[in-house]
């Protein structure tokens, strides 16, 4: 029996010698900033910033993301200062509204110009 198993068992691969590493150039990329960099904020502030005011609503539809979620980093956006949020009722239905400050426009730049520098350096290596 172990000697009909040894005939059907493939045959060991012997591994390749190690080849020498390389070490690549290191890249000089820029810090991106990390609060506008996670997808549903960086929507966020892109909508506000080809519009001048979005509702809730709006932004949710937009994303394609749920309540929770969009008010959780529209929050973070609202604490750095880059959105403001105004928060009315029509009759008696609450809406809100989103800005974007000069802040996040500033923000908003400065991660584009970020990118910018990061495709060119990637292009650049390809």
């Amino acid at each position: 029996m172990a000697r009909a198993l040894a005939q059907h068992r493939k045959p060991t691969k012997v591994a390749a010698p190690a080849r020498e590493r390389i070490p690549a150039r290191a890249l000089q990329l820029p810090e991106l900033d990390r609060l506008i960099h996670e997808r549903i904020r960086l929507g966020i502030v892109s909508a506000l910033a080809t519009n001048a005011s979005l509702s809730f609503n709006d932004l949710k539809r937009i994303l394609k993301t749920t309540d929770g979620n969009l008010s959780v980093h529209a929050r973070k956006l609202e604490e750095a200062e880059y959105i403001s949020c105004l928060k009315y009722f029509e009759g008696r239905v609450p809406r809100t509204e989103y800005r974007l400050t000069a802040t996040g426009r500033r923000a908003l730049a400065h991660y584009l110009n970020q990118m910018e520098e990061w495709i060119r350096v990637t292009r650049e290596e390809a």
